[in-house]
């Protein structure tokens, strides 16, 4: 106990007190050691073999029905283990907001400039921690074997199969002679338990040294001290209760009303998980072009958005820090975090990249938002397939131009001072507006 003690407490004093946004790294580490937990347990009742079997568990509806041993036994888990049900929620639960509380970090570092130097590498672990966190989240949709997974099996397979060259022999090494085939749940049943958490959990390390060797960032004037034992203890009790919450009150996943994978079926409304929205929009509002080189076909319409379009832009994501530093000269060190507005172009490009992946995210639901609103299917692919080019470089005008306005307003406030809207008329009857100094934080250290 005293052992485990000691960890929390060197854990804890890498906690930040000085502004709320520091506590994203923490959400995440919190909600990727809850992962941990009620995956181990998980993984004793879970089986990941394809082979059919019938099913004669509790759930009438498909009792007799053929099914692949993965799937009875995510139902056995769901309705049959004391406590399946639960657990599968909170880690369904828990993967979800993990890849929130990374995407909201990374949002944070890069508002603020925390990304310069000398944290460019943190930058790297956080964009990679945020890929693998995708990738084993959408692992862990498709182990069911349930027509939601199968629908995540399908776009891999597509995207496979649209890489040039090698693509077709690809296809064959994943999944073997057919799809799905018997070897792919296996397959990625270990990747998802074994390899990348492992590999996560390594990022989250070597995230720690590099916090501990280079120090956190602050605001100007922000307390420079650190989180006390309690409150970083707090904050994961806090993790686990919540999502002990969502876990008990929120379904989510129920793979018994989606039914076994059968490939060639479908299954109507069901839509992947919050973060793999963009790449499904993508998909969907890309013309169905195709094209053939030297008597090779290339589907472009899934090898564009799929892959090219997700490998561009995180490429682009990783290699900002350096990006910024070419094109602006500044090579300082840098341990003080800039305010969004005092850097108007980064700002500007955070709030365009928002916006492409917000209008790709959008496009995923083409087909509700036509139901819905009883509009032409038609008219509204071709909305966001002119909205994802136009709708980013309005954000950016738009808040570029709101950031130079708020940067202009500090600097008057700094030459004559604040308005206080309180006039004072003097002894000739003339009259005039009090003006304040702005208020201007102390540096506190510790």
């Amino acid at each position: 106990m005293q052992g485990q003690a000691s960890w929390v407490g060197r854990w804890s004093r890498q906690a930040r007190t000085d502004h709320w946004s520091f506590l994203f790294a923490q959400l995440a580490i919190y909600s990727f050691l809850v992962l941990i937990v009620t995956g181990a347990f998980l993984t004793v009742f879970f089986d990941p073999d394809m082979t059919q079997v019938t099913y004669n568990g509790s759930y009438g509806p498909l009792r007799g029905v053929p099914v692949s041993e993965a799937y009875a036994s995510t139902l056995d888990i769901s309705l049959d283990v004391r406590g399946g049900l639960l657990m599968r929620q909170i880690h369904h639960w828990a993967a979800l907001i993990l890849v929130a509380a990374i995407t909201l970090q990374m949002l944070r570092l890069f508002f603020t400039g925390a990304f310069r130097r000398p944290r460019g590498l943190n930058w790297l672990v956080w964009v990679t921690v945020l890929v693998l966190g995708m990738v084993t989240a959408w692992t862990g949709t498709i182990l069911p074997d349930d027509m939601l997974s199968g629908g995540s099996l399908g776009l891999l397979q597509g995207v496979t199969q649209a890489i040039p060259l090698v693509g077709t022999s690809l296809t064959f090494l994943i999944f073997g002679d057919e799809f799905p085939g018997e070897k792919i749940i296996s397959r990625l049943y270990w990747l998802h338990i074994l390899v990348l958490p492992a590999v996560l959990a390594a990022l989250f390390v070597l995230r720690h040294r590099l916090v501990r060797e280079h120090g956190h960032t602050r605001f100007p004037g922000a307390f420079s001290g650190r989180a006390s034992r309690g409150s970083a203890v707090a904050l994961l009790l806090a993790t686990g209760g919540v999502l002990a919450l969502l876990g008990t009150f929120a379904q989510i996943n129920p793979v018994w009303q989606y039914g076994p994978y059968r490939p060639g079926d479908i299954t109507a409304g069901a839509v992947p998980g919050w973060y793999m929205g963009f790449l499904d929009g993508a998909v969907r509002i890309m013309p169905g072009w195709e094209l053939s080189v030297a008597g090779h076909p290339i589907t472009l319409a899934v090898l564009v958005p799929a892959l090219l379009m997700p490998g561009a832009f995180f490429t682009v994501l990783a290699a900002y820090p350096w990006i910024e530093r070419r094109l602006t000269g500044d090579r300082g060190i840098h341990h003080v975090l800039d305010r969004p507005r005092d850097a108007a172009t980064r700002t500007a490009v955070g709030a365009a990249g928002i916006a492409f992946y917000g209008l790709l995210w959008a496009a995923a639901a083409n087909d509700q938002i036509a139901h819905n609103f009883h509009l032409s299917l038609y008219d509204v692919t071709w909305f966001f397939r002119v909205a994802v080019f136009t709708g980013p470089l309005l954000a950016y005008a738009v808040t570029r131009s709101i950031c130079l306005g708020l940067a202009y307003r500090d600097q008057k406030e700094s030459e004559h001072g604040r308005e206080t809207g309180r006039i004072l008329m003097s002894p000739d009857g003339g009259f005039s507006e009090i003006h304040e100094a702005p208020h201007r934080p102390r540096e506190l250290t510790h």
